[in-house]
């Protein structure tokens, strides 16, 4: 939600000059005949006009009301040093002159203004006495106050003929003049704002100093207060792609407004950077503000500084500049320059050889040369190769030159036109840039998000470091200090899900989004196993080979090409989705300057707003997001509170992400006591006061998180600190893995002192039980054998010949010492799929076995001389003799990890569960740091605890039976990122197809999948692989899911809640909160044409169905069903069937009963309740489930009294949910007899008999959905938390 409090354009305009005696003075020096040409004069503050300028003369509005958007509770005063004071605009609309204010009063001015330091920012150069007129000159001003909020400005020098009535002032000879000298000096109009409009203002001082040069000078206050006082009544656009237009004679005004939410409105040129600078410059200067210099930029011209500064802002988005930021420092202020601190500023060019004389460690950049140069001290180090050559080439593709944009265009006379064409190509080219920019940031950055531990907020600097090429260290080594990094890994760690992250995911290579997908086995790839061609447009062919795209850890022996492994975007360029801008044109502004008259312009401009409402196309909700958003402001500053909270309560419907909670907040706190009576009898508005209080008090409550680095122990450690070390440190996340490499490094306490330094300890914790702790030390060894392993293998480089045996995705996990075997001498290698032997001398590859193929593992011996030596025999299927190597003291370990590989290999072939041999990999690499890190005569023993696989082989048949076998095709885990497997609550799968995720209507297949805890995790279905980690939700859990349109997917909470999601850009940002209990159903109702609305229903679990208008989210019905508990809903002959807890009906649209299945007679009681249903329309048939009984009843709808057919589930103790599928009931349950184990029934309708009985889940089966009726996906309860893919015959 936006949280910053919305006002108008203008914050302050202040007028800066020479003072009046001054000029008398200088006047009296030209007529005694000195030379006062181009002297000097001391700038000062002269006016100063801040909102608000009208307000109603009685008292009757409420304190908490002001009008033009103004920010009353934010002032300060300013005491004036001068004997004259400048004139202040009251808010009556009155001045006061210099007589009626006390020398102890001071001025009332927006606080975050600094009126001392004003008059030398708006005459850097120093205020000009000219003899003759000079130029227009604008210049650009930023102000940063101690908490790094910015206040911008514009300034206007102009300069102005004087003319002064000569009484008492003559001649040396004692004789007047009869013609007064003539001078013109400079006059400076600054137009402060807290947005960075830059070409708006100066637009509006252009066409003020039109009106301006011809008044006169008795009008000249009058028509500056005037003029502040039109721009207070402009509002900022809210965010997003609606823009605000209004008329300044003669120039119409443009305002763009925020395109992404976490960037201020881009109203500059970000091309002229690039005019300025070569590429290779660019890059130094973004590095010196990455690394956090002091830097310096100088050019002879005063615009250029700021505006070129503020693109260099824009360009390192989304990190943020967190010190001093002073773009322009007047010739009196150069000493800030001597700061001890990192900053940013800017001085004229000729104080280049001062400044660099002067102070030491400064980067030196001149605009106007195009040169940066620093000293020695502060030598900037070179930036990441490979983000580097990205941009230099993307650069070579801009078109910077707006000339050859219209050199085939004719001459037009209209300037609107000739405007609105710059200004669209301008945006063009920015949003081009800011592209370019971004996955600048996003290449050099990419890399961060794998070494951060989210639960924990650790960012493992230290292997990051590691993990970049060597001479990328130097660059890294100093942001990674940096306080603007510091920030930047606050946002990452709160998943922010903000540009960087959109495009981080979007310009992955397809190895790296793929990190749930292993190969398949190949047996299963037969001709009755493939899919059709029709069906491959939207599905993947499950049966296919995949690869281990993504590496367990960053270990292997084959050094990739560095643009693979870094993911960096080469060709094509991903560019920003740019849409075309809306345009809202504000009225003409009130002539006079009275109450009456900015009321009425304000109800021009609600009705207006409410003219754009009724003709916008319904569908359209974005744009109606922002009209209601305006409405709202304009309606809260006209004093009509309750029509804003109208408007608010339809944009937080709407559109959550540009909510305004701060002004929501002032709304609520300014209602008197009859509007809050009237707020009272609202349910609606009063729903929406709660919710926004309570987004308030969760978002103050909510730690902005601060960010740890990874540091080894130094005490012992219990499981639950050794558990989240271990997370922290980025080996493994899954707990029970950790708990088992806990156990294997607790081995041999008893003897601990006999085998080795004291690694172990008990501390006595009872009489009858000892706790186990684990020793820093060994915590140490462990982590830091890891790491060398790590190290090792990353600097060893595969042959050719050995590659080109090896799947393009395969790694080197594991390599032996140089051993003897059967077939040579050389090295063992392990790769997640085979073990092969690297030979000596020549390198060559031979293939010893693949882990599929594997019969026997053991342990043998050799003869050499008079000693046996251990050695290893390996059989497979298709080698008749045996491979044996003489692996010696390597011998035992190599068995553990083979053997675990081995188990591991046979689980995903018969599960069809790639993340098995995933699993075994990670077991077998911990195997092999624990023995390296005990290195005692019980290691191997301790290495055993971490063989999960290859006991659960030991101990039982892991043989899966042969109908699951044949229907299962491939299982995927939405938990793979999470420290815990989470129940799979609900699945639901839209529909796509391949090659059309750019466009409009299309996009990939999709599954979507809720966790507990209100996490969504989407997967790409044509893959498999996931594409959206984590997509939170609210924070309760998710009950029901609905795919309404392209645009619309609809997720009822047990909040109450409707969430709606962006199938496109993956945003949460509507909500629905008409329910007052657990959202429990969706359906959606066919269309009778395309030219009917769209309707949507939704029940919740006290009983209350509303109906949806989907282009409008409006409320188009809703009642109330008698019921106890309705758990789900759906749409069948255009009535509505819904299942409560006792009861299935059949409702008609008016909420009336037309027919109730009450439950039958044996299953009547407390344990029993419906859990799910399913309509046989065309068959005048009803199947109903229980949630404690094992069996189907079939009813007939003509008799609705009891069931004509009950169906007996074998081994069930409950049904949980059930599905149509063609012509079956697919029906998941869990297990009976104390087992949680799930089975999935699937029942033939015409027969009324099981067809297939499946297993493939330890837990409840919990939900199941269809994908278009030729795959059924299951989901799984907590303890599997899995999704299983079965094919449909």
């Amino acid at each position: 939600m936006a949280v910053n409090n919305p006002s108008g354009l203008l914050e302050a305009c202040v007028v800066v000059g020479p003072s009046r005696e001054s000029l008398k003075e200088l006047c009296q020096a030209q007529l005694q005949g000195k030379d006062i040409k181009h002297c000097s004069l001391e700038a000062e503050v002269l006016q100063v006009h801040a909102p608000p300028f009208v307000s109603k003369e009685s008292d009757t509005d409420g304190p908490g009301h002001a009008p033009a958007f103004s920010r009353v509770q934010r002032r300060r005063s300013f005491l004036k040093k001068k004997r004259e004071r400048p004139a202040v605009s009251s808010n009556n609309g009155t001045k006061t002159s210099d007589s009626t204010i006390s020398r102890a009063d001071d001025l009332s001015v927006p606080k975050d203004i600094d009126l001392i330091a004003l008059p030398q920012l708006c005459f850097p150069d120093g205020l000009i006495v000219a003899p003759e007129s000079q130029e227009d000159s604008y210049h650009f001003l930023v102000f940063t106050d101690v908490f790094g909020n910015q206040t911008h400005g514009v300034v206007v020098q102009y300069y102005k003929s004087l003319q002064f009535s000569l009484e008492g002032v003559t001649y040396q000879n004692g004789h007047r003049s009869s013609k007064p000298p003539r001078l013109y000096t400079a006059y400076g109009i600054c137009v402060i704002s807290k947005y960075p409009y830059y070409n708006a203002l100066r637009d509006c001082l252009s066409s003020f100093l039109v009106q301006l040069k011809t008044c006169r000078m008795d009008d000249f206050e009058e028509k500056v207060k005037e003029f502040s006082a039109k721009l207070a009544l402009v509002p900022i656009p809210p965010p997003g792609q609606l823009q605000v237009v209004f008329s300044l004679k003669p120039l119409q005004i443009v305002l763009p407004p925020r395109e992404d939410m976490d960037r201020p409105a881009v109203d500059l040129d970000l091309h002229l950077p690039f005019l300025c600078f070569r590429p290779e410059q660019i890059l130094q200067v973004i590095c010196s503000i990455l690394t956090e210099q002091r830097v310096v930029f100088l050019s002879t011209d005063w615009a250029r500084l700021t505006l070129v500064a503020e693109c260099f802002m824009f360009f390192i988005h989304p990190l943020c500049w967190q010190h001093p930021f002073v773009p322009i420092l007047s010739r009196q202020m150069l000493d800030f320059l001597m700061a001890p601190t990192a900053y940013l500023m800017g001085c004229h060019a000729h104080h280049f050889e001062e400044v660099a004389a002067e102070t030491e460690d400064l980067v030196l950049i001149d605009i106007d040369s195009g040169t940066v140069t620093s000293s020695c001290d502060a030598e900037l180090p070179d930036m990441p190769m490979i983000a580097t050559e990205c941009f230099k080439g993307r650069v070579e593709g801009l078109q910077l030159n707006y000339d050859l944009e219209v050199c085939r265009r004719g001459s037009s006379t209209d300037m609107s036109e000739l405007r609105a064409h710059r200004r669209q190509w301008q945006r063009k080219l920015n949003s081009e840039i800011l592209s370019v920019t971004l996955e600048l940031i996003v290449n050099i950055f990419r890399d961060v998000h794998d070494h951060l531990n989210y639960e924990h907020r650790v960012f493992n600097s230290e292997e990051f470091l590691k993990s970049q090429e060597t001479a990328d260290q130097a660059f890294y080594k100093k942001v990674l200090e940096t306080h603007i990094f510091h920030s930047f890994l606050r946002e990452r760690l709160s998943r922010k899900n903000d540009a960087f992250a959109r495009m981080e995911i979007n310009t992955r290579s397809e190895a790296y989004r793929k990190p749930a997908v292993l190969e398949m086995t190949r047996k299963y790839v037969g001709p009755e196993n493939r899919l059709n061609k029709r069906l491959g447009m939207s599905l993947p062919n499950l049966a296919e080979d995949h690869s281990l795209t993504r590496p367990l850890r960053q270990l292997s022996l084959m050094k990739n090409s560095p643009l693979i492994d870094k993911g960096a975007t080469l060709s094509p360029g991903f560019k920003l989705p740019s849409k075309p801008f809306k345009t809202f044109k504000l009225p003409e502004f009130p002539p006079p300057l009275a109450f009456h008259y900015v009321q009425k312009y304000y109800c021009d401009l609600i009705n207006l707003l409410s003219e754009f409402i009724a003709t916008a196309n319904p569908q359209d909700s974005s744009l109606l997001a922002r009209y209601y958003y305006l409405r709202g402001l304009v309606s809260y500053v006209a004093g009509k509170r309750l029509e804003a909270l109208g408007d608010f309560q339809n944009l937080y419907r709407t559109d959550t992400d540009i909510f305004p909670m701060e002004l929501m907040r002032a709304v609520v706190d300014s209602l008197q006591e009859s509007e809050r009576s009237v707020v009272d009898r609202r349910p609606d508005l009063k729903r929406l006061i709660s919710r926004v209080k309570k987004s308030s008090e969760q978002a103050r409550l909510e730690d902005s998180g601060s960010v740890k680095k990874f540091e080894l122990p130094r005490t012992h450690m219990l499981q639950e600190d050794f558990v989240r070390r271990v997370q922290e440190s980025g080996i493994v996340k899954d707990q029970g893995t950790i708990s088992r490499l806990f156990d294997a490094l607790t081995v041999g306490v008893e003897s601990a002192a006999k085998f080795s330094a004291q690694s172990v300890f008990y501390l006595d914790t009872s009489p009858d039980g000892q706790q186990k702790q684990v020793d820093p030390e060994v915590f140490r060894d462990f982590y830091t054998i890891w790491k060398e392993t790590e190290a090792e293998a990353q600097d060893v480089d595969l042959p050719a010949s050995v590659l080109e045996h090896l799947d393009s995705n395969e790694r080197v996990y594991k390599l032996s010492s140089s051993v003897k075997t059967s077939h040579g001498v050389g090295k063992i290698a392990m790769t997640e799929r085979r073990l092969f032997l690297l030979t000596e001398g020549r390198p060559g590859y031979v293939e010893v076995a693949r882990f599929r193929d594997l019969e026997e593992v053991k342990i043998s011996s050799a003869p050499f001389l008079l000693l046996r030596i251990p050695s290893l025999k390996i059989k497979t299927s298709r080698r008749r003799e045996a491979f044996e190597a003489n692996l010696k003291y390597e011998c035992d370990l190599w068995h553990l990890m083979i053997k675990e590989m081995w188990a591991g290999r046979k689980m995903a072939d018969e599960h069809k569960d790639p993340q098995y041999v995933e699993q075994a990999l990670t077991n077998a690499l911990l195997m092999d740091a624990v023995v390296g890190c005990l290195q005692s005569q019980k290691a191997i023993f301790a290495a055993s605890k971490l063989a999960y696989f290859d006991r659960m082989k030991r101990e039982g048949p892991m043989m899966v039976p042969k109908t699951t076998s044949e229907t299962l095709k491939h299982k995927i885990n939405p938990c793979l990122n999470l420290p815990t497997p989470q129940a799979v609550d609900i699945l639901l799968y839209t529909p796509g197809e391949l090659g059309a995720a750019g466009s409009d209507g299309g996009g990939f297949p999709k599954l979507w999948c809720t966790l507990s805890g209100g996490k969504v995790v989407v997967f790409d279905a044509a893959s498999w692989s996931m594409q959206q980690n984590c997509i939170q939700v609210g924070t309760s859990r998710l009950s029901c899911m609905l795919g309404v349109d392209q645009q619309q997917l609809w997720i009822g909470s047990e909040d109450s809640v409707i969430y709606i999601i962006n199938p496109h850009s993956m945003a949460c940002n509507k909500q629905l909160t008409e329910h007052r209990a657990e959202v429990t159903g969706l359906a959606l109702e066919d269309r009778p044409d395309k030219y009917s609305p769209l309707v949507a229903y939704s029940c919740s679990a006290e009983g209350t169905v509303i109906m949806w208008d989907v282009a409008t989210l409006q409320v188009r019905r809703h009642f109330r069903l008698s019921c106890d508990g309705l758990r789900s809903l759906q749409i069948f002959g255009g009535r509505l069937w819904c299942c409560a807890l006792d009861c299935v009906m059949e409702v008609r649209r008016n909420g009336t009963l037309h027919r109730k299945v009450a439950l039958p007679d044996h299953l009547r009681g407390p344990p029993s309740f419906y859990s799910g249903f399913v309509v046989f329309h065309e068959r005048e048939q009803l199947w109903t489930g229980c949630t404690n009984a094992g069996e189907l009843c079939v009813w007939h709808l003509s008799d609705p009294k009891r069931p004509f057919q009950r169906i007996q589930l074998p081994d069930c103790a409950g049904v949980i949910c059930m599905i149509k599928v063609k012509n079956q009931i697919w029906v998941g349950c869990h297990g009976s007899g104390g087992k949680a184990r799930g089975k999935i029934y699937v029942v033939d309708t015409e027969h009324h008999k099981v067809e297939k009985e499946l297993v493939a889940h330890s837990d409840s089966v919990q939900t199941l959905c269809s994908a278009e009726d030729r795959y059924v996906l299951s989901g799984a309860a907590g303890q599997d938390g899995k999704i299983a893919i079965w094919k449909v015959e």
